[in-house]
């Protein structure tokens, strides 16, 4: 393994108190920087955080330190930190009266639904904090560190992953492809055990400092590729309550890089882990993966996404957010991998031979999104595959583990149980009236959800009127009774037609059933 900070759980502890001293935290950090220089920071670039932390302080010595990659006095540095211990483990390198910190230490407000945010820290490598491993240039990085072996700290994809998450105290937890531990992090508050594996040895270390510099002690590492670590327990593959995944998904014609690349042909590596989900998920359990996907010439890419889950007895729900072309697809990741600023025949032929590879196969986009998988059970799982490009609510755990609930409901009742149930209008659902100024009625009427997945849908005017009187002291029928008498409309006719609308309005959250 190529050298990096010594895992000390005392030294550590020291740490830990030092920068909780200096107020080197998520809160500590927004109110030194404001918020003009904190988002600069995350657009990476530092002027306005090095304009704001001349003043020398503990926390301003550590936001250069550590942040910003400065060198800064010895002297400053001892009054932060404890500075011998990090000189002797490795955390800093001494260069006559100045030190430069080897690692990134990052401040990450690990926030878990139903529970206060907490302190925590992320240690990565130097420049990969934010925006992938692109800033460090090709070759070797300063301290000697293979490209390929980097590893990457808090990401826009590893926030998306946090934030999607089911967060329901669970036994066990996985987090598969563990990195530099963000998703241990947010596990490991509501995991009894976690367990994280990395097929990148680096990785596994630096989940290891992150956890322990954050002050937790119920994370185990594994080493080995996707699910081989936990394939062979005592009694067959170990199960999990949860398993949390940001693979190395990037599609690409080789494996250049351990953090991106995953070496399998075409999108095999996202569909091999949504196939071995359900070996190790327990009954009730929940997987949560990002993904890239394939679209090939002639072929619809839900019905490749479906035959993915099919045979697996998982219920599943699939989001595409963003697809991009061939090309679009090539520079993305070029860049990520520093190849725009090489020798333009080099970048040229890295180029072609993406185009290459996705020409041989006939793929013609590629789908970003994620997939969430339950072990629900079901005879008859459920399985939606859907493209919506449109904000979220974030975090939307909490909103995935409601869908799931309702899909529940909806496949336990048929229409006449839909009608005898009672239901009650989600929170924040707006009624709009589309049609001409002055018209006496309006040409449509859209319901518009401002939490979860944000939907809008038409309805008509029974629809409007039943949402608008669904409060759960009626069942659905008797609204519909009441409806039909004040429309002058047949009751047994229009009790046939609202369960239809009924599964929608369901299905998308607009109500809920009182269960």
């Amino acid at each position: 393994m190529t050298s990096s900070p010594v895992l000390d759980p005392s030294r550590l502890a020291k740490l830990r108190e030092a920068l909780l001293a200096a107020s080197y935290t998520a809160d500590g950090c927004l109110d030194l920087l404001g918020p003009t220089g904190y988002a600069a920071l995350a657009r990476s670039e530092a002027v306005p955080a090095l304009r704001a932390t001349r003043g020398g302080s503990p926390l301003e010595t550590l936001v250069r330190l550590f942040l910003l990659q400065q060198p800064v006095p010895y002297a400053a540095a001892a009054a932060a930190l404890p500075i011998e211990d990090c000189l002797a483990d490795g955390w800093l390198i001494r260069d006559g009266e100045t030190v430069r910190a080897t690692v990134d230490v990052r401040p990450y407000a690990n926030e878990v639904e139903g529970l206060p945010s907490a302190d925590a820290w992320v240690v990565s490598d130097l420049g990969c904090a934010v925006g992938g491993a692109g800033g460090i240039g090709s070759g070797e990085t300063a301290q000697g560190v293979a490209r390929k072996d980097l590893v990457l700290g808090v990401g826009g994809a590893s926030t998306t992953l946090a934030n999607l998450a089911v967060r329901r105290p669970v036994r066990t937890a996985l987090d598969l492809g563990s990195g530099s531990g963000v998703q241990s992090l947010h596990a490991a508050r509501h995991a009894q055990r976690v367990t994280a594996t990395d097929l990148n040895p680096r990785a596994l270390h630096f989940t290891s400092l992150t956890l322990a510099l954050s002050g937790f002690e119920n994370v185990e590492v594994a080493e080995g590729s996707l699910f081989e670590p936990v394939t062979h327990g005592q009694s067959g593959p170990r199960k999990f309550d949860l398993i949390v995944s940001n693979p190395p998904f990037v599609i690409s014609p080789g494996s250049r890089f351990v953090y991106r690349d995953g070496g399998m042909a075409g999108d095999d590596l996202c569909r091999s882990l949504v196939r071995g989900a359900a070996a190790h998920l327990e009954p009730g359990g929940y997987c949560h993966l990002l993904a890239n996907w394939q679209h090939v010439k002639g072929e619809d890419w839900h019905d490749r996404l479906a035959g993915w889950v099919a045979g697996t007895g998982l219920d599943a729900w699939v989001v595409q957010r963003e697809v991009q072309d061939a090309a679009q697809y090539a520079e993305l990741w070029l860049r990520d991998g520093g190849d725009h600023r090489g020798p333009g025949s080099d970048y040229q032929t890295r180029y072609n031979e993406w185009l290459d590879a996705f020409e041989a196969e006939g793929v013609e986009g590629i789908g970003f999104g994620w997939i969430t998988l339950r072990a629900g059970g079901a005879d008859r799982p459920t399985v939606r595959i859907e493209e919506w490009p449109h904000p979220v609510e974030q975090p939307l755990g909490p909103h995935i583990e409601s869908w799931f609930e309702r899909q529940d409901f909806l496949r336990t009742h048929d229409d006449a149980a839909l009608l005898a149930a009672r239901y009650v209008l989600a929170d924040e659902v707006v009624q709009e009236q589309v049609g001409p100024p002055g018209a006496e009625d309006p040409e449509h009427v859209i319901l518009r959800h401002n939490r979860g997945m944000r939907r809008a849908t038409k309805v008509d005017t029974v629809g409007a009127g039943f949402v608008g009187v669904c409060d759960g002291t009626l069942t659905a029928g008797e609204i519909v009774d009441a409806i039909a008498h004040l429309l002058g409309e047949d009751q047994v006719l229009l009790r046939d037609r609202v369960p239809e609308s009924l599964r929608l309005l369901t299905e998308q959250g607009f109500i809920n059933p009182v269960l």
